[in-house]
């Protein structure tokens, strides 16, 4: 102990930093000069799971924090199950820390009853980089005093908007945002999903089955990566722009994906591409001719379907420099035969240029369905892929799915 004593103030409060906050407030027992060392942390995490120890850790927040010796407060966590922590309580300490110049906050709050458990001077916090609110009853009230010159990062999951105005007015007053996450309940109080955000280089958005079936407009021309999980059995695609567009990740239930010309569209620009498609079987086109995706290098395409050659033939036409294929079939017991259509491998009048020219690695797991369509596809690449390095190939048998999953 004496030698980690005789180390500057400065450096043990950044050997404390790498500690849990609890850990580190610990330290204040050992000895005078340890009694306020941890005021001087730059991360504060507290987290609230234990109903019989509320107060106490609240009055100690309640005492401290008002003290706390850190100039700025690089980042707050805050973490509540079950309602604990108070509206009240929430609304006081992430005023403190609005005060303090924070620059991350991350609030984790699950409770029974809506509650308003944001300050305004939040959306007016010049300092904040990275705001991530997560929990089915955090309501999102935005001012239209709201300016986040600074804020690069945000997440929205799960959160409730006052209003269907209030997403809209949040984004358009972040000028630098760059990461945007937004996860939707199907009680948030948003119907159409409006993001229009120029300096914007990633998007996650997943959407509930339950959502409003009122469609999305995305406009992001700095775009960089793209991930969309809608779970709707019904919507639209109204307006997308993402001329930028390097990589996206799709997931997509079949009456959402009857609308998947104007995704295709808005994509074409990917280098790595994953596409994870329900179908039910019944013909639908969803992918015309001229959608040519002619920089798409990496494809992996998860298809549960029965028609799952259908889509594979479009993608393998119109991606010229396909370097990486991965196709993986899902359950084959899903979906409606009645309007099965296999595709005659054998008889493809042209093979895909990428066969010919780039394809070097692929990839196929499925279940052993017995269809001849599967075995003429492997039959079909292994004759015409001139340039393939890397093949692996994993059936998996339907009894096992039947018995053992």
């Amino acid at each position: 102990m004496a030698k980690i004593s005789d180390l500057s103030d400065e450096l043990l409060v950044k050997i404390l930093s790498f500690l849990p906050t609890k850990v580190a407030v610990s330290t204040s027992v050992l000895s005078k000069q340890w009694m306020f060392i941890w005021m001087w942390l730059p991360k504060l995490e507290f987290r609230f799971s234990d109903p019989s120890k509320y107060a106490c850790l609240r009055d100690f927040i309640d005492k401290n924090l008002p003290l706390h010796k850190a100039p700025i407060i690089e980042s707050l966590y805050l973490r509540s199950l079950c309602g604990l922590l108070q509206p009240e309580d929430m609304k006081s300490w992430v005023g403190i820390a609005v005060s303090r110049y924070v620059r991350e906050l991350s609030i984790k709050y699950f409770s029974y009853d809506r509650s308003d458990v944001l300050p305004c001077s939040l959306y007016r916090c010049k300092s904040l980089v990275t705001l991530k609110l997560i929990g089915q009853k955090i309501l999102v009230d935005v001012p239209p005093t709201v300016y986040l010159p600074s804020l690069k990062t945000l997440q929205l999951l799960c959160v409730i908007y006052l209003n269907e105005e209030s997403l809209g007015l949040l984004l358009s007053c972040c000028a630098v945002l760059e990461d945007l996450s937004i996860d939707r309940d199907c009680n948030d109080n948003v119907k159409a999903l409006v993001v229009v955000v120029p300096s914007l280089q990633r998007l996650t958005l997943t959407i509930d089955q339950g959502c409003s079936a009122d469609g999305y407009v995305i406009v992001t021309p700095s775009l960089k990566y793209f991930n969309l999980v809608d779970d709707r059995n019904e919507s639209s695609i109204e307006h997308m722009h993402m001329p930028e567009l390097e990589e996206a990740d799709i997931s997509l239930t079949e009456d959402i994906a009857k609308n998947i010309e104007m995704l295709f569209k808005s994509i074409t620009t990917v280098k790595r591409l994953s596409l994870n498609m329900l179908f039910n079987g019944r013909k639908k086109t969803v992918h015309r001719d001229g959608i040519v995706f002619s920089q798409l290098e990496d494809l992996k395409l998860y298809i549960c379907s029965p028609n799952w050659s259908k889509l594979l033939v479009h993608m393998l036409k119109h991606s010229p420099n396909l370097q990486i294929l991965n196709l993986l079939l899902g359950d084959p017991f899903i979906g409606d035969y009645t309007n099965y259509e296999p595709v005659r491998w054998n008889n493809q009048s042209s093979v895909p240029k990428c066969f010919l020219n780039s394809l070097e690695t692929f990839k196929f797991e499925g279940y052993d369905s017995g269809e001849a369509e599967d075995r003429d596809f492997l039959s079909f690449i292994f004759k015409h892929a001139r340039c393939l390095k890397s093949t692996s190939i994993v059936h998996r048998c339907t009894y096992d799915f039947m018995f053992h999953n």
